[in-house]
């Protein structure tokens, strides 16, 4: 496998929606290669060095959150990226929090997948980097050390509350946090529940760093689960494309523009 290339490991079921998956992605700097199940995934990962998983969650045999919770324990700084349906709130937070970086729902767009791809890529890359002490992110530089706010180079008070709440966001940047991750870690083992005390103090945070708290552009509401810190500077100026549905003839091999309807229509109740 290449060194420049990021190497990835699609985990799914279906032949041909791997096949779309890997003619989207290799497009796009991704060396893939591919496993249909939970169990092949864990074998080939032992065999080949790989920066990402991108593993379903509906696969027949060893579920795509067991897979996910066996490759964390097997491989501690490999990024994970989760495939769950929309809506799928349970899903999510089970993803989570057996061990994924992040997650996508169903239908796909291709422009978010390989943007959610290379977010957790560079911070596996990064892993093993001295911890920064100054975190910059759009118009915002916040000093660990003196434990101050820039905004336009202008110091923003923020109360020593704030302050942890923001650098755990900002340190996961990209990545979404979840309610229960951001009570413990601020306030201490014994909070996990407290949703509305949380969406305080982030209306407050919001408030001193966003231009308009009701749009806010950094500090990101994941519904049901949590937060996603994002850096303006990362984000596309185009809107994402959404790759229209379409109904393929059983001898065309699938191509990119299929995987919409792949996604969409993969395991979804009936």
């Amino acid at each position: 496998m290449t060194t420049d290339r990021v190497n990835t490991l699609v985990v799914d079921d279906e032949a041909s929606f791997r096949r779309v998956l890997r003619t989207s992605l290799a497009a796009s700097e991704f060396a893939i290669e591919e496993a249909r199940s939970g169990e092949e995934a864990l074998a080939t990962l032992v065999r080949g060095a790989f920066d990402l998983v991108l593993l379903d969650v509906n696969m027949p045999g060893m579920g795509g959150v067991e897979a996910c919770r066996k490759v964390r324990a097997q491989l501690p700084k490999i990024g994970i990226v989760m495939v769950t349906v929309q809506d799928g709130e349970s899903e999510m937070v089970r993803a989570l929090e057996a061990g994924a970086d992040d997650y996508i729902t169903k239908p796909v767009r291709l422009r978010e997948l390989i943007a959610r791809l290379r977010a957790v890529s560079r911070r596996v890359r990064s892993g093993d980097a001295i911890d920064a002490t100054l975190l910059q992110a759009g118009e915002l530089e916040l000093d660990l050390n003196r434990h101050l706010l820039y905004r336009r180079g202008q110091v923003v008070h923020l109360t020593p509350t704030e302050f942890e709440l923001l650098a755990l966001l900002m340190r996961n940047e990209g990545a979404p946090v979840t309610h229960t991750k951001l009570l413990r870690s601020v306030w201490g083992p014994e909070y996990g529940t407290e949703l509305e005390y949380l969406r305080s103090f982030v209306k407050t945070l919001r408030q001193k760093i966003e231009d308009d708290p009701a749009k806010p552009k950094y500090i990101v509401t994941e519904p049901w689960l949590g937060y996603r810190f994002c850096n303006p500077l990362d984000m596309s100026s185009t809107e994402p494309q959404t790759v229209p549905l379409s109904k393929r003839p059983v001898d065309r091999v699938p191509t990119a523009r299929d995987l919409s309807f792949r996604f969409q229509s993969k395991n979804l109740p009936i």
